[in-house]
């Protein structure tokens, strides 16, 4: 797994579809404002979080001490 899609901030559920939401909103708020370009780069990064952050997501271990769930 990517070593980024590990980081102990995207363990939240919340935050991982947060994260892929923003990406999408902004790609469409890019599209209806005419930048076909920006809306098809925003859109692949939602596209590419969704698959890396929801779908193929495998959580790490939880660090020593940490009694926080998921």
């Amino acid at each position: 797994m990517n070593r980024d899609a590990d980081h102990p901030f995207l363990r939240p559920l919340w935050r991982r579809v947060a994260l892929v939401a923003f990406c999408a909103a902004w790609g469409l708020f890019e599209l209806v404002s005419g930048s076909p370009g920006w809306a098809l780069l925003f859109g692949g990064m939602a596209a590419y979080g969704a698959w890396l952050y929801l779908i193929n997501y495998r959580p790490g271990e939880a660090p020593p001490g940490d009694t926080r769930k998921e």
